[in-house]
Parts: C-alpha cells; structure tokens; sequence
C-alpha cells in the first residue's frame, strides 16, 4: 500500500496566511497541516509516501526530507500547473505500482476511519473505497455529492448546486484506490472551470465495476480559512491540557495557562499572560503585559504591549493590516 499526498495547492481562500507559505505548511501545534495528514497515512502502515507539490516548492520537501521523520521512503512529483485532482493523480501515475491511499492535504480524519476503509476494500476486492460525511444541503456546491446505497456509491457529481444534489452525502477528499481508476484519467476531460476532476473518472469506475464503495464518517476537520486553522490548533494543543512549554525564554513575571506552546525565536515582554489554547511560532514577538488566549501567533508576527487577543490569529503586518478573529 502506497500513499499519495497532494499538497500543491495554494491555499487562496487562507490568505493573508498563505501568502508567503503553502496551505501545506499552515502550522499546526509545532507540525505543519501536511505532516499531521502524513502521520494519519503512515499510521495505515503504507509502504511509500508520495507527495505532489507546486513548481515553486521551497517548504513542502525540506520539511519532508529533513524533518518529518516518517520512517518509510519518500517521492516527490511536481504539478506545474494546477489543473485538479485527477491531473495531479495522473502525475503520481507512473510511481504507483498498487493499492493506494489519495487525500489532499487539509482534510483530517480518525485514524480509525481509514483503517475502515482499507479494511472495506480488502474484503470486496473493490476497485475503490471513498471517504463519506453526511452534510447540508446547502453546502453541497462546495464538494462531491454521491447517490449511496450502503456500502456502494451509485453515482457521484462534482459540485452540484443545492436543488440538483442527488443527496446530501458528501465524497471527502480522501481515498483507497485500486490501480484501476488509473487507466480512466485519461478519459477525464476539463470542467468549464478548466480543471481535470477526480469524480469525473469515480463516475467512469462506477459505470464500468459497479464495485466502487462508500465508509460515512461523523467528524473529519478540513481546513478552508483562518478560523478552521485556529479550531484546529485548538483542538490538537487540548489533546495535552496540562501542557505548557516554551522553548524560548521567558521573563519571571510571564504566566502561562495550559494549553500552550512557544517555539524557539519569540521575544515575549513581561508581565504577559498566555493561554490557555495559544500556540506561537518561531519569529513572533509578544509586547509587555500581553494577554492571549485562544490564539495562534504566526511567524513574523507582533502583539503589541497591552495588547488583549482572544480567538484571533495574528499575521505579520507585511501581509495584512488586521488580526483575523
């Protein structure tokens, strides 16, 4: 079993926070976003991890090579121009000698909802298995929309509108394919947004094997802007509420509530207050008397003395004027 990572995308919907890094890298709690998706691939005990970046890559494979420490071989396969999913899966083709597992890189699930899908598809010998959520319908322009009638997916529409959604069962982007869907990305032509898309050659599988099947979860995290990436980081520092470290120094009089993390290079003033729920990266700067809480505090960035935040990220002025709360 193999994974394929697809982190080439350039996040337009995070900026300010994208604007001088990839949606790959959004920190999450000391781990970039994609490391966190590698780590729910590699828990399925895949073989090879092979991850699809941009053209102008100068963080995705660093962070992979030198610090990710994955324990399992890795590729990297460069998508020049982003023309969607099946055009990136059509790039990864040639590495892939099997079974294995897609996702983009924003789309976090239980380890245990995977191992459910590699599961269903080793016991129907089926030529694919996709990620399901049951959502509004109001939100089902947004995303794939299946036809499913457990455990098989009948029919599957990229980004119907509302009215014309067959369901309100959502394909998430995450996948145990066979070898088979491979031979379809050919067939794929581009949507009217110019894009090749991946449900294009599901439908084409599900029309030739009628086999391809479905797993629902309850919960998954995905993330689209700045409050989906502050919940996130909320979320994995309460995993550890009664941690609160720092690798940087900090004056006598800082008091910090658990949750929090302070990484190596921050400057923090003194008498400011910490958490709980705040994590900070290298290169900020917390002004004197500060209070955080429910923060995330970006490379480069600044708090101004005195300055009060709560269920804010703060970027670097050199990329926008505002926090984002």
């Amino acid at each position: 079993m193999q994974g394929v990572l697809l982190a080439a995308g350039k996040g337009k919907r995070l900026q300010p926070l994208t604007l001088e890094r990839s949606k790959a890298m959004a920190p999450v709690a000391g781990k970039p976003l994609a490391g966190r998706v590698a780590d729910l691939l590699v828990a399925q005990e895949i073989d090879e991890l092979i991850i699809v970046v941009g053209p102008n890559d100068n963080e995705v494979q660093p962070y992979f090579t030198l610090q990710a420490n994955l324990g399992i071989p890795l590729r990297f396969v460069v998508q020049h121009e982003r023309k969607g999913m099946a055009h990136a899966l059509g790039l990864a083709a040639p590495l892939l000698l099997g079974d294995f597992i897609l996702s983009a890189c924003d789309n976090l699930v239980s380890v245990e909802h995977i191992r459910n899908m590699v599961t269903l598809k080793q016991q129907h010998s089926a030529p694919a298995v996709l990620s399901l959520m049951r959502i509004e319908i109001s939100e089902a322009s947004k995303t794939g929309v299946v036809v499913w009638e457990s455990p098989y997916v009948r029919r599957i529409v990229e980004k119907p509108q509302p009215e014309e959604a067959p369901s309100n069962i959502s394909s998430l982007p995450l996948y145990v394919f066979g070898p088979e869907i491979l031979d379809l990305l050919s067939q794929v032509q581009p949507s009217p947004r110019g894009e090749y898309e991946l449900q294009d050659a599901i439908q084409l599988l599900i029309e030739q094997t009628g086999r391809v099947l479905g797993v629902l979860t309850d919960t998954r995290q995905q993330v689209t802007d700045a409050r989906d990436l502050l919940a996130l980081n909320v979320r994995y520092l309460e995993q550890a509420p009664q941690q609160a470290t720092s690798a940087s120094p900090l004056p006598a009089d800082v008091r910090l509530a658990p949750p929090v993390v302070i990484e190596a290079g921050v400057t923090v003033g003194a008498g400011s207050v910490i958490g709980p729920r705040v994590y900070i990266e290298g290169g900020a700067r917390i002004g004197a008397g500060a209070t955080l809480q429910d923060a995330l505090v970006l490379r480069g960035s600044a708090v101004a003395d005195g300055q009060r935040l709560a269920g804010e990220v703060v970027v670097p002025l050199t990329n926008a004027a505002p926090n984002i709360s």
